[in-house]
């Protein structure tokens, strides 16, 4: 009878095994739920099997019910296994079932390995629950799975991304302290953190002050120092460093010569720019889109329009590295120095050269042309723009509202405001108020107070202004005893009217 019983279950393993091998894996659950429910004993190892496979093919909800199935009868999974299991489940974040699975391994004695330890601080840290991931960092190394380099690099970029920058440097010691080495991945993850806060100097310290000589430093390291001392105006700093990593054999590459590309533009120093572009080709870095629209940006900015142009036609259009964003650069330019006239054109030669214009070349243009009061020509824009499934955001649509109104226009500013309600564009408390305020002004305050109510209506509390407004609208109207009502409303918010408004109420109720 045993030996019968062996021999089903050989062959239920053997069916399992080769529906697993070619993929059909619901055929392979079918068959063990048929192993279970017979009279063939089912091991431990063949639960460990079968949620192997559930987890490797992403059925976690599966692979939960069978492991739900085996506690109550003494089985467990091997740490192998679980650890595989939790890896799957950083995946799709399931934090409640990586808790329990964790709780079930320490009171077997068993320990997740690294890979299944790494990716849930890395899970964690993700989602911002830093002081979980600092929790676990203890935690292995009480288990027995020091943390290493790759945990430690998870958890300082978690704490830099949220500002948490004494913790981090306080991170880099302990690891340091207990004898492993940081790698490039880790000096990454500290320098892009430490800098982007503006803390250079101290990422400087850390990195190539207390590991020269220990770490051969990669590029992206010496980009990110470069590049925050550029930004803060230290470029004597950023040149050390350059010649630093070449003596150390790391050569700039074209992301090095693009952030003192950057600096000098920025600066005005266009000469020097010119130079370094020269640079680049001499030493057979061919300079990208990135660098030319760099420069092309330095020249708008001194005000050297014609260079600019220039340059854009005759170097970067012979390179193929025109684009819209070069264009934009221009346009912007012309339309800050009142050449609306030359940046039209400039429009109109994009789709002669089939370059698309973008959200950016639109909005340039409409709102130069609401500040010339070409309300018209910018409806127009806003028409060729949304016909080629572009649309305004928030902001452009409530400065178009806004100008509309200030111009008389009000009928046009309404089926503004609507055209971006239908757009999926949510109007926000500004929005509302510079509609509110046309309506005001052109003495129709029933319908402003109609918008205020929908605006609360979707969620949006008035703000001071809004309140004033309307308030200010109702006076004029006469129509104190509403203007009372949103006046109380007003305090209840915590809101006061101002000095003059508030004595102007006062007057009329009192006259």
């Amino acid at each position: 009878m045993y030996k019968a019983l062996g021999k089903h279950r050989l062959i239920y393993r053997t069916r399992i095994s080769n529906y697993v091998k070619t993929g059909l894996v619901n055929e392979a659950v079918q068959v063990f739920d048929k192993m279970t429910q017979s009279d063939c004993r089912v091991f431990s190892i063949d639960y460990n099997r079968i949620i192997g496979v559930l987890i490797r093919t992403s059925h976690f909800d599966l692979a939960e019910g069978y492991y739900n199935e085996m506690k109550p009868v003494g089985f467990s999974l091997n740490s192998l296994t679980y650890s595989k299991f939790i890896c799957g489940l950083c995946k799709v974040k399931n934090f409640d079932l990586i808790s329990r699975l964790l709780n079930d391994m320490d009171r077997i004695g068993i320990v997740p390995n690294f890979w299944a330890y790494n990716m849930y601080l890395n899970l964690l840290c993700s989602e911002n629950l830093v002081d979980i991931a600092l929790e676990l960092i203890r935690v292995m190394g009480e288990k027995g799975r020091e943390p290493d380099v790759v945990s430690y690099t998870i958890v300082i970029s978690g704490l830099c991304r949220i500002g948490r920058f004494d913790n981090a440097v306080e991170m880099w010691h302990t690891m340091i302290r207990k004898g492993l080495r940081p790698d490039n991945k880790a000096c990454k993850a500290l320098v892009f953190g430490l800098c982007g806060s503006g803390k250079v100097d101290l990422a400087y310290e850390l990195t190539l002050g207390i590991l020269r000589g220990q770490v051969k430093f990669n590029t992206e390291v010496y980009n990110t120092l470069i590049n925050g001392f550029c930004r803060a105006g230290r470029i004597d700093k950023a040149q050390a460093i350059k010649t630093f990593m070449r003596r150390n054999g790391c050569e700039p590459d074209l992301v090095t010569y693009n952030v003192f590309l950057n600096y000098c533009c920025n600066e005005l120093m266009l000469e020097e720019a010119v130079k370094l572009i020269e640079k680049m080709e001499g030493n057979g870095l061919e300079p990208d889109g990135y660098s030319y629209n760099q420069l092309l940006r330095g020249f708008c900015k001194a005000n050297r329009l014609d260079k600019a142009y220039k340059l854009m036609v005759d170097k970067m259009e012979t390179k193929g590295l025109v684009d819209v964003v070069s264009y934009n650069t221009i346009i912007r330019a012309l339309c800050k120095t009142d050449h609306s006239k030359k940046a039209y054109n400039l429009f109109e030669e994009m789709e002669q050269k089939k370059i698309v214009p973008d959200v950016v070349t639109f909005t340039i243009l409409i709102e130069t042309s609401l500040k010339e009061g070409n309300s018209s020509v910018a409806k127009a824009l806003v028409d060729q723009m949304t016909s080629m499934g572009l649309f305004p955001d928030r902001v452009l649509y409530t400065s178009i509202i806004d100008n509309l109104c200030k111009t008389g226009k009000l009928g046009v500013a309404e089926s503004i405001f609507h055209d971006m309600v239908e757009q999926g564009v949510a109007p926000d408390v500004i929005s509302y108020n510079a509609l509110i305020s046309g309506f005001c002004k052109a003495s129709r305050v029933t319908e402003a107070l109609s918008l205020y109510e929908d605006m609360q209506a979707r969620g949006l509390n008035p703000d001071e202004i809004t309140f004033k407004l309307i308030i200010g609208g109702l006076i004029q109207e006469k129509n104190l005893s509403v203007a009372c009502a949103i006046w109380d409303q007003m305090m209840e918010k915590g809101f006061t009217l101002d000095r003059d408004l508030s004595q102007t109420l006062i007057n009329a109720i009192n006259p």
